[in-house]
């Protein structure tokens, strides 16, 4: 089974005056951490709100230092339960963001597409080589060994 794993991550970021400077900065900073060794996490923007429910900027700035709340995405390959998929990102978003703290958003089971693409193209492959099969047959009728005539002509 394969997962996509969603950690939001509390990145801190010193000297800035503005939300959108914190947010960009934090994202910057956030991957210059997770490359190239995981090149592969998406980072975005994530969401606050208030305890009313108001939709809150993910960047809140107090005395120039900023605590920005980004959203961290992974796919997790070939887990036994969605608890193993969820251990194994925080562990590598972990090791590389250091006194950064996380916390998993959501964990959605990914649809396999790959077996429905691979039995097709496994019945196409089968076909292929039965046609195939078929031509060799018949150009090479006259190649064969006379002990194999038997054979081929009862399949």
């Amino acid at each position: 089974m394969d997962c996509r794993v969603v950690v939001e991550a509390a990145i801190p970021v010193y000297d800035v005056t503005t939300p959108d400077e914190a947010i960009r900065i934090a994202i910057s900073k956030t991957g210059e951490m997770l490359n190239p060794d995981l090149s592969y996490v998406e980072i975005s923007m994530g969401s606050r709100t208030s305890p009313a429910g108001e939709e809150l900027p993910p960047a809140f700035i107090a005395a120039d230092e900023a605590l920005v709340a980004l959203e961290l995405e992974m796919t997790v390959f070939n887990v036994e339960q969605q608890e193993h998929a969820t251990r194994i990102a925080r562990k590598e978003i972990g090791q590389r963001l250091e006194n950064v703290p996380l916390k998993v958003l959501s964990v959605e089971q990914i649809e396999d597409d790959g077996d429905s693409k691979s039995e097709t193209d496994a019945d196409t492959s089968t076909q292929e080589a039965s046609d195939t099969d078929e031509e060799v047959e018949d150009e090479s009728d006259d190649d064969l060994i006379p002990e194999f005539d038997d054979l081929v002509e009862d399949g």
